[in-house]
């Protein structure tokens, strides 16, 4: 085994209140300058929705991602070559109208306006041009649903739905929407990597940060196309590609992230993993049945007596591996397989899971607008207001037992608690519900003390860096050394170091 150490997250979306504090915070710190206007490192989109920059998910529209071809991984844009006759003229870019076009206000208006009878307002101009603009969008223009009929209405994880499912959105008696927060997924076999010509994107060897050589990057843009999440964007002012560094100046001072660090809901979590690198290929171009398992099985137990021996061997810091002992992320994903990866079928085995959004659970409306109650006091999954097709298009590329799973698991942890506290539910029936969910009572009060009360050190268990050991060994170098030689197409990085 080729043992390699990577900095994980889990979003939890049942907790998640839309309050964009962590889209500030990100925003505040990291993208307040020329050119980046437009960008916002860390968004929230509502769900359902079109999402930022618009239509993202349509990758006939942006050919993000690796497809499989008689059982070969390859990037979804083409072949080197294909992308080098192009690299002049890539009609698979988002254009600014996709993002927004970023505005501010002529505050001098309020105060350069003559006297008259009508209150004087400040004119919307161009963070561009600087030209007089009228506003016609933002980046998150359908935050909660606003505009539906137009924006919502058009999600791609829609499709897969009938009609009476796509009519439990958008009917006011009904209407029921989530947020899902969104970020750079720092993936292990990142597209943008694999579609940058220079080599300028790389991934630091001892914690697997996506980052871009800002010295190597010519503005070529592939990269962007190549993301499908669109988590690079083009810095019109400096020409060159800019993304997440989920803080890593932050991340080498023992700090959590910042959009982490400020999230008023502490949904957010943060942790090491250890993974075989030899097996991402082989991860990535699983069926896509089988690529949230396939996924589950490439993270190692840091636990296991073998597993510490062989990352040893492998370079890895006896201190990362007790780090990766208490992450969050290991729990959540592997041991109580509760989170998901965003659209695993793009092959790019995001490092960013989610759990995902049980509410409302209490009741659904009939087509006559009467409530109607399950028997119990959470309604059934049947019964959800939230398809469990639409889930799965989101998290499982369309497998529907992945997310009924996760489900049971969250309606038990529920069940089980308010039998011990409130009492109106039998314990023999939470019982009954945690066999069916295949959680033991002691796994329940680990979730329950991971969601509700673990403290922010438990929450972010921020690896230590070792960043000096890595610029010693040269691992950073090396790697983009190695990633240029295999170009197009690359799928690891050098095997020595951290």
């Amino acid at each position: 085994m080729n043992i390699r150490s990577q900095i994980s997250m889990v979003f939890h979306l049942d907790k998640c209140i839309g309050c964009h504090t962590c889209s500030l915070a990100c925003k505040n710190l990291w993208t307040d300058r020329p050119g980046t206007e437009y960008m916002w490192w860390n968004n929230v989109e509502t769900k359902p929705g079109t999402g930022y920059p618009t239509l993202y998910e349509d990758q006939e529209k942006y050919d993000g991602g690796w497809v499989v071809e008689d059982g070969k991984l390859r990037l979804r844009l083409g072949s080197r070559k294909k992308e080098l006759a192009n690299i002049s003229y890539n009609p698979r870019l988002p254009t600014l109208d996709d993002y927004y076009h970023p505005f501010t206000y002529r505050y001098s208006d309020l105060i350069d306006a003559p006297a008259g009878d009508d209150q004087p307002v400040a004119r919307p101009v161009s963070m561009i041009t600087g030209e007089d603009m009228d506003i016609e969008a933002g980046p998150n223009w359908d935050d909660s649903m606003g505009g539906s009929e137009i924006y919502a209405a058009n999600d791609p994880n829609l499709k897969a739905l009938t009609e009476d499912e796509r009519r439990k959105f958008f009917e006011l008696q009904q209407l029921v929407y989530f947020y899902l927060p969104r970020m750079c997924n720092h993936c292990l076999n990142p597209s943008c990597v694999a579609a940058c010509p220079t080599g300028a994107i790389y991934k630091r060897g001892e914690d697997g940060i996506v980052l871009v050589n800002q010295d190597k990057c010519q503005g070529w843009r592939m990269c962007i196309s190549g993301c499908p999440y669109k988590k690079v964007y083009f810095n019109w002012n400096s020409g060159k590609a800019e993304k997440c560094i989920l803080c890593y100046p932050r991340i080498e001072m023992g700090e959590p992230p910042a959009c982490m660090h400020t999230c008023p809901g502490k949904i957010r979590y943060l942790g090491a993993i250890l993974y075989d690198a030899d097996r991402i290929e082989a991860t990535a171009s699983a069926p896509e049945a089988q690529l949230v398992e396939a996924q589950r099985d490439l993270i190692l137990d840091p636990s296991d007596p073998e597993v510490i021996r062989q990352a040893l061997e492998c370079g890895i810091d006896l201190k990362i591996i007790q780090s990766a002992q208490k992450s969050p992320i290991f729990r959540f994903v592997k041991q109580w397989r509760m989170a998901l990866p965003l659209h695993p079928e793009w092959r790019t085995l995001p490092m960013l899971f989610y759990i995902p959004p049980l509410l409302p659970v209490t009741a659904t409306l009939s087509q006559e607008g009467c409530y109607e109650l399950d028997s119990s006091f959470f309604s059934s999954l049947e019964s959800a207001r939230l398809p469990i097709r639409y889930m799965a298009s989101l998290f499982t590329a369309g497998d529907e037992a992945e997310v009924i799973t996760v489900y049971r698991k969250l309606l038990a942890v529920r069940i089980y608690k308010r039998a011990e506290s409130v009492g109106d539910i039998t314990m023999e029936t939470a019982l009954q519900a945690l066999k069916e969910a295949e959680l033991t009572p002691e796994d329940v009060e680990g979730i329950y003390h991971l969601t509700a009360i673990a403290g922010a050190d438990e929450r972010m268990v921020v690896p230590p860096s070792m960043r000096e050991q890595a610029v010693a060994l040269g691992v950073e170098a090396d790697t983009q050394e190695f990633q240029e030689q295999r170009g197009v197409g690359t799928l690891y990085w050098p095997t020595r170091g951290l």
